[in-house]
């Protein structure tokens, strides 16, 4: 490890023996009691607040957000900050509106709740669906950003480190699921806050050639005036990515909505949760933290305008940043990515593992009824094949792109806006049924398909030239257009929507509303500072 000195190579090692050693500890299942798939997929459903909200930012948080996300502030500015800040937003819907029907009626995989309110049909569909993007899409870009890092800092082989990345990954979380995963977040997200504050202080400090930290930040808004807009005017060159007020109040939701809302290996915690209210608390412990993420993860990027001009690739600010740092803070702070990657991997591999296992497997395999022992086993065995694919297709699929973060967001947008339309209708409208989900669903990927359709193939210039975020917008409403049509035309029996409405309750705790009424006053305080 030439980059690192004995002492990093220390503080490393003590990282990993640590955290391995405590998912193991809290693995542990009392005497005469058999790990069953409540256990293993999602923690006994006894998770407390502070493990939800820290297992939240930990899933999220990884080289996907760090690297990715940095680089995009290298290139953009403080503008791509709007997937944190605004995600704190969507949090609180969440929460109060999404959460609520979610545990009243028991539901431990998104594909399981398409099934009790639509049918069986599009359960297998998403499942498979969701399966295949988390592992081509999401975790291959985990392991493959986080190698990136871990090569640029620490000089080994870029593949031994996605290989030792994503098996260490498998190890730390095979034996207890999402029980070892949730009840170390909080160690991982300390660690992670505490080495990105750092990052982001020495940084600023040597920006303002020792002045301090406001004197750094007024250095740096002063020499690149250009990365402190949050909402990016139509002549700006990065206008496309981050399309002005539709960030606000266009597409950006319904990807922030689908993600928070929808995805397994996100809402996997709060459906872990005690209660309501601990979901609750720990969905606004998870929203505040999001307030600071810009701090720790695009702040370095900007930075490395001004202390790195000229970097081949923008994917390589953050690890640049990281390499100004002394020994001892340097074994931290890349302790503190690795912890990052290592949690984000993990959890990811476990929904992976729990969709296959109660999704797919579960549904499909015939003959005798299937004991508990037998299906964690399955999950174990998805899990660890799951990781070996991605960390054999990582260098395909990513290895020649440019910014990995708006990539990833841009092909995600080709699904988000269908999955977004089947959830909010299954939610909030009776009369939605399946074949209007499936074709609203079908329909967000043909239109996205025909805008993105490059004009060297035959496609449109002029639909070319639209924004992804307002791609998703339009998108958005034709395919909500359609599945509505579609349901009203084709309706369903009453008897295939099992989801129980009467026992759920919208009300929240006055802790919840003050907090939110927070969120929003800081964001509202952000935007306007920024403008």
């Amino acid at each position: 490890m030439s980059g690192l000195a004995t002492i990093d190579v220390v503080v490393v090692a003590i990282y990993a023996l640590a955290i391995f050693a405590l998912a193991q500890f809290v693995s542990r299942e009392k005497p005469g009691h058999e790990k069953n798939t409540s256990d293993y997929f999602l923690a006994s459903r006894n998770l407390p607040w502070w493990a939800i909200g820290a297992s939240l930012i930990a899933a999220n948080i990884s080289a996907e957000q760090i690297v990715g996300m940095s680089g995009s502030g290298y290139a953009i500015g403080l503008a791509i900050a709007s997937y944190e800040w605004m995600a704190a937003a969507t949090l609180l819907i969440v929460g109060k509106w999404f959460l609520p029907i979610f545990l009243e009626n028991g539901i431990s995989t998104m594909p399981q709740f398409l099934e009790q309110r639509f049918g069986t049909t599009i359960r297998t569909v998403m499942a498979l669906f969701w399966l295949a993007l988390y592992v081509f899409v999401n975790l291959t870009s985990i392991i493959w950003l986080g190698s990136i890092a871990v090569t640029k800092v620490a000089g080994i082989n870029q593949d031994v480190a996605l290989t030792v990345l994503g098996l260490f990954a498998l190890l730390y979380q095979l034996r207890g699921g999402l029980k070892a995963v949730a009840l170390t977040d909080i160690v991982q997200v300390s660690l992670l806050v505490m080495g990105g504050l750092i990052i982001a202080a020495l940084t600023l400090d040597k920006i303002g050639a020792g002045g301090g930290i406001a004197a750094g930040f007024a250095t740096l808004v002063h020499r690149a005036p250009d990365h402190f807009h949050m909402i990016l005017k139509a002549g700006d060159p990065h206008y496309k990515d981050l399309p002005g007020l539709s960030v606000l109040i266009g597409g950006m939701w319904i990807a922030n909505l689908s993600y928070w809302g929808f995805n397994q290996y996100i809402i996997q915690r709060a459906l872990a949760a005690k209660s309501i209210g601990e979901a609750q608390k720990g969905i606004v412990f998870a929203a505040f933290l999001k307030l600071v993420m810009p701090i720790i993860i695009v702040l370095p990027g900007i930075a490395a305008v001004v202390l790195a001009p000229g970097l081949a690739k923008p994917d390589e600010a953050y690890p640049t940043m990281m390499e100004l740092l002394p020994p001892g803070l340097l074994g931290l702070v890349f302790a503190a990515l690795v912890a990052a990657i290592i949690a984000s991997t993990a959890s990811k591999i476990n929904s992976i593992a729990t969709i296959f296992t109660l999704d797919v497997y579960a549904k499909f395999r015939k003959g005798a009824p299937l004991g508990e022992r037998h299906l964690v086993r399955v999950g174990r065995i998805a899990a660890s094949v799951a990781i070996v694919i991605a960390i054999l297709t990582a260098r395909p699929l990513l290895g020649s792109l440019d910014q990995a973060f708006q990539y990833i967001q841009e092909f995600s947008g080709f699904v988000t806006p269908g999955i977004t339309i089947i959830f909010l209708l299954g939610l909030f409208w009776p009369r939605a049924t399946e074949a209007g989900a499936l074709a609203g669903a079908l329909a967000s990927v043909i239109l996205s398909l025909l805008f993105w359709w490059p004009a060297a193939w035959g496609g449109s210039t002029v639909l070319n030239e639209v924004p992804f975020m307002d791609r998703m917008g339009l998108v958005f409403l034709a395919s909500l257009a359609l599945a509505v049509v579609v349901s009203l035309a084709r309706p369903a029996p009453a008897a295939s929507n099992r989801i129980v409405m009467a026992g759920v309750s919208f009300h929240t705790t006055r802790g919840f509303n003050l907090s939110a009424i927070g969120v929003v006053v800081i964001l509202a305080a952000l935007y306007t500072w920024f403008w």
